[in-house]
């Protein structure tokens, strides 16, 4: 059987994974950690958000690599090749592809600086300069750390290079596997802010507006169209055969949603990785601040709370315990033992929980059996678990409120953490229920925030009132863009088709 092959390159971890896709059956899958973040301390505490777009795609080379040796006789059964990535993040190349600046991506906050003698920062300038209307045209508002807020902060303080190419990660890594020009399609333009959703193009009005040049942006055509023939340079460092076909890329949360979502009319969405959204499809633009409309690839849209709560926040929690128990591991014997009680965690447990500080898995392992143990409500506790602001409210922080003796214990905490992110996703889904005027009637989770927390999942379950599916493949990113690939391959006739590989495990 033909195979199809899907490539995620996110700033976390970055995927390969190969697809029978009549079946929709993986046939191998590799991922990895993207060592490629170039921030120094000084940058980090001016919450700046830099990666080396150049080892990215080493990183991905050498991921497909090693998953092409996994496929053993089937090598030469490679049909196509699809991608998908971080959006939101920006890349500018020169003409001979080559980056002159870091990938940029969406954790930055250079746009939330103060405009130099003005009293504003660069995101309120660039808001005031788009206009009123500009949001209904978009579907979203512009935020620091989409490509369109980057560029406009680097016009702004002479910083952008002349005769070059604003591209995502996923077009980058299109353009090196292919040696064409960088090419994007509707789902990660629209995460620039400067996207016309009804045209599916370039907002031309509002870049203008902006005084971006027009020349800066990469050509647009639909996930799965061909974007090129896999070069004999990039064959050789991925161990693929030479030509296969390279199609356009897609954003990482449409990827997800159709990698994960059967059936798309009824069905909603819950997404926890580093970040976490809430998302349906539909067939027309909604204007419905703070949901974003974003389009679906090849045809439709998907209305999206975006911006919450996700791993980030639970790995903030981690590593305050992680914090806690090194300091009282230095601690003298007696001051141990004393803390140790007045935590509500035996000394000999905070120690364990110090000794595996560096492995981080050890860790959630033992915050995911605290709070399995700790009873639902957290003892009054309640958490909003918003360290970094949302979309709409940039300044808004983390608080836990009601806190009691009994209740303030370690396990609570946790709990109430997991809860307060599951009833922010469900105040989403609310907000789409009342945009949409549908409800929907099954409930899917994709992303490790949910696969490798059964705490969380059950209690996502709960809030929404529905069984929680969770696909029974892994890394639904990468299965969606192999699923682009065998639309462009001819497999599917259309993405709808494409659902019908998908196979669930109920949590």
């Amino acid at each position: 059987m033909p195979i199809t092959i899907g490539i995620d390159i996110g700033t976390t971890t970055i995927t390969a994974l190969a697809l029978d896709a009549e079946r929709g059956d993986v046939v191998a899958s590799v991922t990895a950690a993207n060592d490629a973040q170039m921030t120094n301390a000084a940058e980090k505490g001016r919450s700046r958000s830099e990666w080396d777009a150049t080892r990215m795609v080493q990183n991905a080379y050498e991921v497909v690599r090693e998953m092409v040796t996994k496929l053993d006789g089937r090598r030469t059964g490679v049909a196509g090749i699809g991608l998908t990535g971080q959006q939101h993040g920006v890349v500018i190349v020169d003409e001979q592809l080559r980056p002159i600046t870091p990938f940029i991506n969406w954790q930055d906050r250079r746009g939330l600086e103060p405009v130099r003698g003005a009293k504003q920062t660069y995101v309120e300038k660039a808001a005031r300069l788009s206009g009123p209307g500009a949001t209904k045209r978009t579907g979203c508002a512009l935020a620091t750390g989409f490509m369109g807020v980057t560029l406009f902060w680097m016009k702004e303080t002479a910083a952008l290079p002349a005769k070059s190419k604003a591209c995502f990660a996923t077009d980058y890594l299109g353009a090196t596997l292919t040696g064409e020009a960088p090419v994007t399609d509707p789902t990660m333009g629209a995460s620039s802010g400067l996207f016309h959703l009804a045209k599916r193009s370039w907002d031309l009005e509002l870049i203008h507006a902006l005084g971006l040049p027009a020349t800066l942006f990469p050509e647009v055509r639909e996930a799965g169209d061909r974007f090129g023939a896999l070069s004999a340079e990039a064959a050789r460092l991925t161990g693929l055969p030479v030509g296969v076909p390279v199609f356009v890329g897609l954003g990482d949360n449409q990827a997800s949603f159709l990698g994960s979502v059967a059936s798309r009319e009824d069905t909603v969405q819950v997404n926890v990785g580093t970040g976490g959204q809430v998302g349906r499809y539909t067939d027309r633009i909604h204007d419905a601040p703070p949901l974003e409309t974003r389009p679906f690839p090849r045809r439709g849209y998907l209305l999206v709370e975006a911006g919450l709560c996700g791993g980030r926040a639970y790995a903030t929690l981690r590593r305050f315990f992680e914090q806690v128990a090194a300091h009282i591991s230095k601690a003298p014997e007696g001051i141990c033992r004393s803390a140790g009680r007045t935590a509500g965690l035996k000394a000999g447990r905070l120690a364990g929980l110090s000794a595996n500080s560096s492995a981080g898995e050890d860790v959630y392992a033992m915050m995911n059996a605290l709070a399995k143990a700790a009873p639902r409500g957290a003892g009054g506790m309640r958490c909003e678990p918003f360290f970094t602001g949302t979309r709409a409210e940039p300044g808004r922080r983390a608080s836990w409120t009601n806190i009691s003796d009994e209740s303030f214990t370690p396990a609570n905490m946790i709990r109430a953490l997991l809860e307060g992110m599951a009833h922010a996703f469900h105040e989403g889904y609310q907000l789409i229920q009342e945009a949409t005027k549908a409800p929907c009637v099954r409930l899917v989770g994709a992303g490790n925030g949910v696969r490798e927390n059964p705490v969380l999942a059950g209690i996502i379950s709960e809030e929404f009132g529905l069984p929680l599916a969770v696909p029974a493949h892994r890394e639904e990113a990468a299965y969606g863009a192999a699923l682009t690939a065998a639309l462009g391959v001819g497999i599917f006739r259309d993405l709808a088709d494409a659902g019908k590989t998908i196979r669930y495990n109920k949590v």
